[in-house]
């Protein structure tokens, strides 16, 4: 029999758990490779992206909410954070955070792509974050590591365990960098990568990428809660 002191001291743990399914960052690269008017494309279409009725939808699929982070990274020292973590628990914080992007500025425009410190970052940044029962990372970018230590050893390096990293991949008619954010930047059983074609087409990937990953955490929670059936 479980003590009636123990018991509320197990329910003060959980309840933090319960109250935020999933654990989001978003990561947008800003490197070289990125020149102001398509900065400018997937900024403004990031801020688009969180106010759209489908991710709204998805966002508030379930009565937990999800606790949001975004940051942008180029070179190995280099990594902004745009947006701190928020719990979205209504319209207004997407708005907020719509806001917050549409209106900024890059920090820097003349950094190679250090992927490995943004991953990193990006790990930390996780062990920070409101206890939630989901963590994902989301990479989003227009090439590979040549800065620096690459994901791999990130990956190695970082506590990474239970998270999920997805991709977003600029990629246009360059397959190169699809295949290296297939091999290797995604991480876990359920990750995926959303491919943009070209940066005007990054807003419809970023929807398309957060109502999948979004909606998957909702189903999962319900397998979880359901169990196995047969």
């Amino acid at each position: 029999m479980v003590k009636p002191g123990l018991l509320s001291c197990l329910f003060l743990a959980a309840t933090p758990v319960e109250a935020c399914r999933l654990a989001l960052v978003l990561a947008m690269d800003v490197s070289s490779s990125v020149d102001a008017s398509e900065d400018r494309l997937q900024r403004n279409g990031l801020a688009a992206a969180l106010i759209a009725p489908e991710v709204q939808a998805a966002f508030f699929a379930s009565p937990d909410p999800v606790a949001l982070q975004i940051f942008e990274w180029s070179g190995q020292r280099n990594q902004t954070d745009l947006l701190d973590w928020t719990l979205i628990t209504s319209p207004a914080d997407l708005l907020f955070a719509a806001n917050l992007l549409a209106d900024g500025a890059r920090s820097v425009s003349d950094m190679p792509t250090a992927m490995g410190y943004a991953l990193g970052y990006a790990s930390i940044k996780l062990q920070q974050a409101p206890a939630c029962l989901f963590q994902t990372i989301d990479m989003a970018g227009d090439g590979t590591n040549n800065d620096g230590f690459g994901p791999i050893n990130a990956y190695a390096a970082f506590p990474f365990e239970g998270v999920t990293v997805n991709g977003l991949a600029i990629a246009g008619s360059d397959t190169s960098v699809l295949r290296y954010y297939e091999t290797e930047v995604i991480r876990g059983p359920t990750a995926f990568v959303e491919v943009a074609n070209g940066f005007e087409d990054f807003e419809d990937a970023m929807r398309r990428k957060l109502v999948r990953e979004l909606s998957a955490q909702i189903i999962g929670r319900m397998q979880e809660t359901e169990g196995p059936r047969g």
